[in-house]
């Protein structure tokens, strides 16, 4: 959902450009990008919702994942930081603690 949002954000603003600065002028773009950016739009934030009850985020990680939505491409960079910080369930969590813990010495294999 994220890259479908960046996505769509971008053609939005290009749609943008050729509405107001490009050569010839057209309203195209914006008809089509921006439908379809506010429908993806609000599907991120209905996703960045649910993920969040699922996944007990903190105040400020709701309003980061939902700020990220606003800033042109910011969804994508909160889903790169929400995926390194392990805010994206069991599988992140897992491998955070499995870096972040190392083995201790007497559970290494030993060779014969």
């Amino acid at each position: 959902m994220a890259l479908a949002e960046a996505v769509s954000w971008v053609g939005l603003l290009i749609g943008m450009y050729f509405k107001y600065l490009g050569s010839p002028r057209t309203e195209i773009g914006v008809k089509v990008f921006g439908m379809t950016h506010g429908l993806v739009f609000i599907a991120f934030v209905i996703t960045a919702l649910l993920a969040g009850i699922a996944y007990s985020w903190s105040a400020s990680t709701w309003l980061l994942a939902l700020l990220g939505s606003i800033v042109p491409l910011g969804s994508v960079i909160f889903l790169i930081w929400a995926d390194r910080t392990a805010k994206l369930g069991a599988d992140a969590r897992r491998r955070a603690s499995v870096t972040a813990s190392p083995r201790p010495v007497d559970s290494l294999p030993t060779t014969t």
